[in-house]
């Protein structure tokens, strides 16, 4: 059974960490590093898993996940580098730090280290995540294979180039803050327009949980679905005006444009 240890116990981490656990590794398989004691104690009461400082955490890992803050990677690096060359075992280290290339992993490590670069979202907590995985240089196909078995017990699994992972990250990465900043507007808009709160929320989560499924159901695209609901002069048509003279489009790609120029901006110097 594979083993793994979680570098970082914040929202990613604790994401990986029950997810997997969902998906089907034992929880004394899974032990997390994380500096905060108090945080530390919680997740290990939560799912029955171990808690360690760097050097035990990696010691019997197979893979090891680094899920702290990019500020962070370099001395998370540090520690491991001290502690690989006395290991008997091959560490897989899995990056899902945003901004944070696989060359930037390898130089810091020792010669000929497997990284694999992962980027994932948050809804791998309800095992409904999106994670793009790319390969690091000395990363071999069955590294792959095992990271994208872990990860695809939490969601689906896609491998891309590294070359597009900035805009992986502002496209799924961050795509879940967009979703939740759509449904306060919808609410807030329902609520002003005299719906009450708990109604408004009911109707919106429900409308656009049901619509994704749909998209992902009826094998029909986006655009095919929009306008099957767009009744010519109906009050839909008359919304969806009022998204595009508001400059709608515009506003998506600009939004992901920014967060893609924050993850690259995020990359340290090698």
């Amino acid at each position: 059974m594979t083993r793994i240890a979680v570098i970082g116990g914040g929202q990613m981490g604790e994401a990986l960490i029950a997810g997997t656990i969902k998906g089907g590794l034992a929880p004394e398989n899974i032990i997390v590093c994380e500096n905060n004691a108090e945080r530390a104690f919680e997740l290990t009461k939560r799912y029955d898993i171990l808690a360690a400082e760097i050097d035990e955490a990696v010691e019997s890992a197979d893979y090891v996940f680094i899920a702290v803050r990019p500020k962070d990677v370099k001395a998370v690096l540090q520690g491991l580098s001290e502690v690989a060359p006395n290991l008997d075992n091959e560490l897989v280290v899995v990056s899902i730090a945003a901004g944070i290339p696989t060359a930037f992993y390898e130089n810091q490590l020792s010669a000929g280290a497997p990284v694999v670069r992962v980027m994932p979202n948050t809804p791998m907590l309800v095992g409904e995540g999106v994670c793009a995985v790319s390969a690091g240089r000395y990363a071999r196909p069955e590294h792959m294979e095992e990271v994208c078995r872990l990860l695809g017990e939490v969601g689906t699994v896609l491998e891309v180039p590294e070359a597009d992972m900035d805009t992986v990250t502002a496209l799924s990465g961050s795509g879940p803050a967009y979703f939740f900043l759509m449904v306060e507007a919808m609410v807030e808009a329902g609520v002003s327009m005299g719906l009450t709160r708990q109604v408004a929320t009911q109707l919106t989560v429900g409308t656009i949980s049901g619509s994704a499924k749909m998209l992902q159901d009826s094998g029909k695209s986006a655009t095919q679905l929009r306008e099957a609901v767009t009744s010519p002069g109906g009050t839909t048509a008359a919304g969806l005006r009022a998204f595009e003279d508001g400059g709608f489009r515009s506003t998506v790609y600009n939004v992901l444009e920014a967060a893609a120029k924050k993850s690259e901006q995020l990359r340290p110097k090698m």
